[in-house]
């Protein structure tokens, strides 16, 4: 049996650019500490190696703090690890990774065309190739067909699967007939899970910590078991902070601070929050005030005020309008109407035939 643990798209040093700079910085020191919670994860997986599928830098622009943490972090690994840099950390002649001394359990792929490095320990065989520039047309599994020879054979790469872009357009067919076992693939944020092609297993991880809110909820790495040909994978979450979305409907709440305070529970307070008021509330929001109440519950929030003004349902009863129409027929009906059920059937058959008629949007509370 083989353990791996696959990761991809650290980003390190990435700008941050939407934040201001104090936090900016306070974030990318945060995504240093990704290495040492990774270089644990293996320890406590006793995994027997280690795949890095690319743009693990943000790009050239590192600081050395970081380069001297990824290469001390790595050596603390103590099993093979394996990278495949990708369009953000190409490799090239001027690159960190060719200009850094890396410890002697890494090995870093320097080629467009794939090469492979056995472990006769582990009993299988690596295959790996690398972005050498900014932009990749060419998938370098084309052509490619692991030999039946009794290992495992694994590859890492950085790329798209089926896609006609230019960041390493990877089809699936060719994945069906490479024979891998496995393949680890980078540059997709979000994880995949276990996903086949014939008899081959592959993945994105996606990144092991979001950088905005288009990087959503748990991040992590997977833990990856082979056993023969039978091949699972386990999402293990990594990120010491979350990008969420969280919405407040005020509709029937006694007053929105109150309804702001139940929302914040405590699993956020590490959290980067988008919280949106929404539902129906007679007067514009106070956000700063809101957003003084919500700043020291989360890490950072950034508040909208989606709510909409409360409406009398039957305003609208004398238009010469098909709405007048439909809300007349319906209020001659309430008038006639006693019994509480059928009343209450009635009015929300009014809200709902309104806000079909206003495309979609609920009318009233």
């Amino acid at each position: 049996m083989l353990k791996l643990i696959h990761s991809a798209d650290f980003h390190l040093d990435a700008p941050f650019s939407s934040l201001p700079p104090d936090l900016a910085r306070q974030r990318r020191a945060e995504q240093r500490t990704l290495l040492t919670r990774l270089s644990q994860l293996v320890q406590t997986e006793n995994a027997d190696l280690v795949l890095l599928s690319g743009d693990l830098l943000d790009s050239s622009q590192t600081y050395q703090e970081t380069v001297q943490a990824l290469s001390r972090t790595l050596a603390e690994i103590h099993v093979p690890v394996f990278i495949a840099p990708g369009n953000h950390d190409f490799w090239s002649s001027r690159s960190i990774y060719a200009g850094t001394h890396w410890p002697d359990n890494v090995h870093i792929f320097s080629t467009v065309s794939v090469e492979s490095i056995e472990l006769p320990q582990l009993n299988c065989v690596i295959h790996g190739a690398a972005f050498t520039t900014p932009h990749a047309d060419r998938s370098p599994l084309l052509g490619f067909s692991a030999p039946r020879d009794g290992n495992t054979h694994l590859m890492v790469l950085h790329g798209e699967v089926d896609s006609r872009g230019r960041y390493g357009p990877i089809d699936s067919q060719a994945i069906a007939g490479s024979r891998l076992t496995y393949l680890a693939l980078g540059h997709i944020h979000a994880c995949s899970g276990l996903q086949w092609a014939g008899s081959t297993a592959w993945a994105y991880p996606g990144c092991p910590e979001g950088r905005g809110f288009d990087e959503l909820g748990d991040k992590g790495v997977l833990s990856v078991t082979i056993d023969g040909e039978d091949v699972s994978a386990r999402f293990v979450p990594l990120a010491g902070r979350r990008y969420q979305l969280l919405t407040v409907d005020l509709t029937g709440a006694d007053s929105p601070q109150e309804a702001l305070e139940e929302a914040l529970t405590p699993d956020l307070e590490r959290d980067c929050l988008r919280i949106r008021f929404t539902g129906f509330w007679p007067e514009p929001l106070d956000l700063n005030a809101l957003e003084a109440l919500a700043a020291p519950r989360c890490f950072l929030c950034a508040l909208r005020d989606e709510t909409r003004p409360v409406r009398d349902l039957w305003e609208r009863t004398g238009e010469e309008s098909l709405t007048g129409l439909f809300l007349r027929g319906l209020r001659r009906k309430l008038e006639d109407v006693s019994d509480p059920q059928e009343r209450e059937r009635l009015t929300l058959a009014a809200r709902f035939g309104l806000a079909a008629l206003e495309h979609g949007e609920d009318c009233c509370p």
